[in-house]
């Protein structure tokens, strides 16, 4: 098996972890914004002795920091907190999966950002595989038991927290992306752990903040769970640094197809551990909207 699968697969495997631990503490003892911020806290010191190590190895020097760079990594890093904060508050609504797979739309609202805002082109099958997805996002939207009519049904809260973090996570991919390449360095390593190290500070920094001002006592509760959430930390640096690891071996369309195994890793998280069932409609519609995003992967 090529190196590039296996970093690809331990990503998604390292994702799929993470959010099942936020999802466990996020039921009964954070809250969603302090489930979302154990992610950046415990993550933060990780990724710093790994960038210091990495730079001593190298025998380099920190590099400067464009302007470019902070806004980019800055609206990267604002809009991984909204996603990530979204999809750990639909936890509360619907299953496990479901929520993971509203997530991956965040493939499609690329591509549809990329049209819109950049004019980038899409192909006839690349617009054939969005068209499927909103198919596959509306079998999802619509909860299980819904009552009235079909437009109520599909216009939800969940649905509105799925579809908006798959717009935060593209949002953030397109800004870590810019950051990284205004890093002046040849080495795609040490420009995306560079970029890591200091948008994951400075997200810590912003959620502290931000709980001290909105969430009293969130913090230290935080602190009180370190035993679990000591691991989202490690779990998170570790998909990033796997994914980052694979972009460097591999072309990103062939790496996102890989990393769709997320979606089976999370089925069998909210099955094997979480004890949810699923309805066909949400098994059709998992299956629908991964098969869109896989087309999209490899014909956009």
């Amino acid at each position: 098996m090529e190196t590039w699968i296996i970093f690809s697969v331990a990503a998604a495997g390292f994702q799929t972890l993470r959010f099942m631990l936020q999802k466990h503490l996020s039921m009964d003892q954070l809250s969603a914004g302090g489930a979302t911020f154990s992610r950046f806290f415990y993550s933060a010191p990780i990724i710093i002795v790994v960038v210091l190590g990495y730079l001593s190895f190298r025998g380099e020097n920190f590099p400067p920091l464009s302007l470019p760079f902070w806004i980019y990594g800055l609206i990267g890093g604002f809009a991984q907190i909204a996603g990530t904060w979204c999809v750990i508050a639909l936890f509360a609504h619907r299953n496990f999966a479901v929520g993971i797979t509203f997530k991956k739309t965040e493939v499609i609202q690329t591509a549809l950002f990329g049209l819109v805002i950049l004019g980038d082109q899409v192909s006839l099958a690349g617009w054939i595989a969005i068209i499927v997805g909103l198919f596959g996002v509306l079998i999802l939207s619509d909860k299980p038991a819904g009552e009235g009519s079909i437009l109520v049904r599909i216009l939800n809260k969940s649905a509105g927290l799925g579809v908006i973090s798959g717009a935060m996570f593209a949002i953030s991919a397109v800004g870590y992306r810019g950051a990284t390449l205004e890093i002046p360095s040849e080495d795609p390593l040490m420009r995306s752990s560079i970029t890591l190290a200091v948008v994951t500070v400075s997200q810590t920094i912003g959620m502290a903040a931000w709980l001290c001002w909105r969430e009293r006592g969130e913090i230290q509760r935080v602190i009180n769970s370190w035993r679990t959430a000591i691991w989202i930390g490690f779990a998170g640096m570790g998909g990033s640094l796997c994914w980052f690891t694979a972009f460097t071996l591999k072309s990103a369309a062939y790496v996102f197809a890989v990393g769709q195994i997320e979606v089976i890793f999370s089925l069998a998280a909210s099955y094997l551990f979480f004890k949810e069932k699923m309805t066909r409609a949400e098994f059709f519609g998992i299956f629908v909207l991964t098969l869109s995003i896989t087309g999209l992967i490899f014909f956009s």
